[in-house]
């Protein structure tokens, strides 16, 4: 491993603007670890000549007053590349090229970078463990036939073993920040509507969202900088003031409340877990801020209501893969309904089918008051909940996710014990307010563990900062032996 990748996006950048490291060096550094990975199989397509051209193009004619000037970034496979295939991780999509550019790949683009690959991810987004992509399973840098997370697993893993030098996934529930507590890595899902969900494959639109994963929050706040523009092409888009978030990046946070919600200990936690949560109150503490107890009363329904809105949107929006007009197209049947019938039952995986099968049934007719109806109540009250704690606190503090890494294979014969990995990340989603993931520490295996902060709608830099002063004082250092390579 070189180097120049083991620095952070940060330093890169800086490196760069001062000439001292060229961005066709730096690519150069970056394809090398892709093609000396021979297990993690985070890439699903790699655009190796093509980011070699476009680093030579700018080291030729440099601009340096844009965020990502000469970065070759590798994003995940769920963002439509313009003439580059877009799979979502799915046989569905296996041989989809599309002739436009996503608005938030479009953004990075703006500002200087250029794409490396396309990245590994459950299929359509749906899984907490990396295990649905029809492309094969992704390996955790941190240990052989270990998960990496899901659904942006392949982003999440490429980013810990130095093959790209930051990232974007998208988060439906906890799929960007289950894995990045998992790798080690820090992950941000932005406040809904925040970043752009124009070209971003759709799993499910009311709750999906873009965000940065990075390195360390200060490459997190570039990142989201990039990221974030007003959208008319996505009618949920935010028009609000752009802002500077790497620039007004602190860490400062006397006077700070941060709220511990009792919901959040859950039966079986490990006692690992635990002492993490203990510990980052302490470190919060210690930075000048104070610690409140405070209530979430609903967020023990939390999981059952994603889990009945998600798939109705999904199978609302997975409905236009019918093999008709784009993407795979089953050549068995007799007649039109046939055709549609083998096209979905050969394209889409085990998973989501599961998930399309719910949504169906709770969009029914008899059914849809009984279940969507009164889902989306409940989905109300969790928002309210969070609405009423931000009024005393500035910020919830939880774990991330209820546990370490798991082995490949250990939950994917049990869809509820895999559901539940996304218990503290799901509520954030339906509230569509703002959280991250930074590492935080290592259990008994040293396996890196997550620690969660939470704010209120487009409070990003408060939460950035927050963020930045925790990561300081926790200082996490991960050492990988790259065994992938061997």
């Amino acid at each position: 491993m070189s180097d120049i990748s083991k620095k952070s996006l940060t330093e890169i950048v800086k490196l760069i603007k001062k000439k001292e490291i060229k961005s066709e060096e730096l690519t150069k550094s970056y394809i090398k670890n892709i093609n000396s990975d021979k297990k993690l199989n985070s890439f699903i397509t790699t655009c190796s000549e093509e980011a070699l051209r476009k680093a030579k193009d700018f080291d030729k004619k440099p601009i340096f007053d844009t965020l990502l000037p000469g970065i070759p970034i590798a994003v995940k496979d769920l963002f439509c590349t313009r003439d580059v295939r877009t799979t979502a991780g799915s046989k569905m999509l296996e041989n989809f090229v599309p002739n436009y550019e996503s608005t938030i790949t479009n953004n990075l683009w703006n500002e200087g970078a250029f794409l490396l690959g396309k990245l590994n991810c459950d299929e359509y987004a749906m899984g907490s463990s990396n295990e649905t992509s029809y492309f094969g399973n992704v390996m955790n840098p941190i240990a052989e036939n270990t998960v990496p997370g899901g659904s942006s697993g392949g982003s999440a893993s490429a980013l810990a073993a130095g093959l790209t030098p930051t990232t974007i996934g998208t988060d439906t529930g906890g799929s960007i920040r289950q894995p990045a507590s998992f790798t080690g890595t820090v992950g941000l899902k932005p406040t809904y509507g925040l970043c752009s969900r124009w070209g971003i494959v759709a799993f499910a639109s009311s709750l999906d969202q873009a965000g940065p994963m990075t390195k360390t929050v200060s490459d997190c706040a570039l990142m989201l900088q990039a990221m974030v523009s007003f959208d008319k092409k996505d009618s949920t888009s935010i028009n609000k003031k752009k802002e500077n978030y790497s620039t007004s990046l602190t860490n400062n946070i006397k006077g700070l409340k941060i709220g511990i919600p009792k919901e959040y200990r859950v039966d079986g936690m490990s006692k690992e877990i635990d002492k993490l949560w203990e510990n980052g109150k302490k470190i919060l503490k210690d930075s000048g801020a104070e610690i409140i107890d405070i209530s979430l009363p609903n967020t023990k329904y939390a999981l059952p209501t994603y889990y009945i809105v998600a798939p109705a949107e999904a199978s609302s929006n997975l409905a236009r893969y019918d093999g008709v007009k784009y993407g795979f197209r089953s050549n068995k049947g007799n007649d039109l309904i046939e055709m549609y019938e083998n096209t979905r039952s050969e394209g889409f995986g085990d998973e989501v089918k599961r998930r399309i099968l719910i949504g169906t049934y709770v969009l029914s007719s008899g059914y849809y008051d009984a279940y969507y109806i009164k889902a989306q109540k409940v989905r109300q009250m969790i928002k309210n909940d969070f609405d009423q704690a931000f009024k005393n606190v500035d910020a919830i503090l939880t774990p991330s996710t209820p546990s370490s890494a798991f082995k490949i294979g250990e939950k994917k014969n049990d869809p509820i014990s895999m559901y539940l990995n996304d218990i503290f990340t799901v509520p954030i989603n339906l509230a569509g307010i703002p959280a991250i993931s930074i590492p935080a520490g290592s259990d008994i295996n040293n396996y890196p563990l997550g620690m969660q902060l939470i704010c209120k709608p487009l409070d990003e830099q408060k939460l950035l900062n927050i963020a930045y002063a925790a990561e300081k004082k926790i200082n996490f250092k991960q050492s990988l032996n790259r065994w992938w390579e061997k």
